[in-house]
Formats: C-alpha cells, structure tokens, sequence
C-alpha cells in the first residue's frame, strides 16, 4: 500500500471498506477504498458542500432570475456550491471522460460562467462548483463531518438570517477545516 492510501486509510478509518487486495497482498489496480458504498465509479469525486451561504451571494443574479432553482441554497435540497477543503479525485474517470474533456475548453467554462453570472476567485472550487451546478450527479456529496468549516464570517456579514442553515453540522466529525483562520478544536 502507497503513503497516500495509508494516511488516507488511517484518517478515513471509520467509513473506510477495505479492498480485497490488501488482504491478500496483491497489486492494487486503483484506490483502495470507498468513503461511500453510494459512490458509483462514473461519479468523478466525494466532495462535501460548502458549510457558508458563499454561492447564496456569487450566484444571486442567477438566483434572482431563476427563483425556483436550487443553486446557491442551503443543503439538503439546494445546491450550496463545492468546498475544495476535502475532496478525492477519481482521475481515471475524469480522464476518460469525454464531458469532463468538453467542460475543460474555455469556450465551454465561459458559457457556465455566463449562464450563471459567475464570476469567481477560488480557483478549482469555484470550477468544480459551476460543473456540480449543471451536473450534480456527478459528484458524490459527502457529509459534513468530512469537512467540518469552521468559518463563520458570513454570519457577521449580511447573512445571520439564513448562516445556519448552511453551518448546521450534525455527527462525530472526522475532519476539520480552519477556514478563515478558524482555530480547530482540540478532541
């Protein structure tokens, strides 16, 4: 087993399905693991949710004009964009993905960011959030607990009418994430 699936292994202990390859020692063909036995192989990353209203206000024209979607709302119904915090990458997928090959072009990432008035400053999540907007299914969501943010700027900011409906974070939490400098507790 690589160091990457035994760090990954030890830190995702609890929801982790061993393969049989490491039993019998035999030459793993891909990763190891699944956080999630509802993962299906086409699906291209576990991602969680962004835990702040950050897309409620990136894609508020769209919202404005489209005031029954579901982009930018709160989980569980809504679709509150991406957090990059926590993710694990199905390369081959990816790879053999001709749709993934298409939303690569620039022509194809400026008609999202058209259509959705996007205009954003966070790099692959900002990417990632605009694909899982026009196609959720590709994305298996993990749980809060797996990318506990700590964050809480949006509640001083304009957004304490609706900030816990997106922070609220209920299980044993398995990773936390400092964002915005948040100290992380100590367990």
């Amino acid at each position: 087993m690589n160091g990457t699936s035994v760090l990954m292994k030890e830190t995702l202990k609890s929801s982790v399905t061993p393969s049989p390859y490491e039993e019998t020692g035999e030459r793993q063909p891909s990763v190891n693991w699944a956080v999630s036995p509802h993962q299906t192989q086409n699906q291209w990353a576990p991602w969680s949710w962004t835990s702040q209203p950050l897309e409620l206000h990136t894609f508020w024209q769209f919202r404005h004009e489209n005031p029954q979607t579901r982009v930018g709302g709160p989980p569980p119904e809504g679709l509150p964009g991406f957090n990059s915090g926590v993710m694990l990458l199905n390369l081959e997928a990816m790879r053999q993905s001709p749709l993934y090959s298409r939303l690569l072009e620039p022509a194809q990432v400026q008609q999202l960011a058209d259509k959705y008035h996007f205009r954003g400053h966070l790099g692959d999540q900002d990417f990632f959030t605009m694909i899982g907007m026009e196609h959720p299914k590709l994305f298996h969501v993990l749980d809060c607990t797996w990318n506990r943010q700590l964050c809480t700027w949006w509640r001083d900011h304009g957004y304490s009418d609706v900030f816990e409906a997106y922070f609220r974070c209920e299980g044993h939490v398995k990773i936390y994430h400092g964002n915005c400098n948040t100290p992380i507790p100590e367990d």
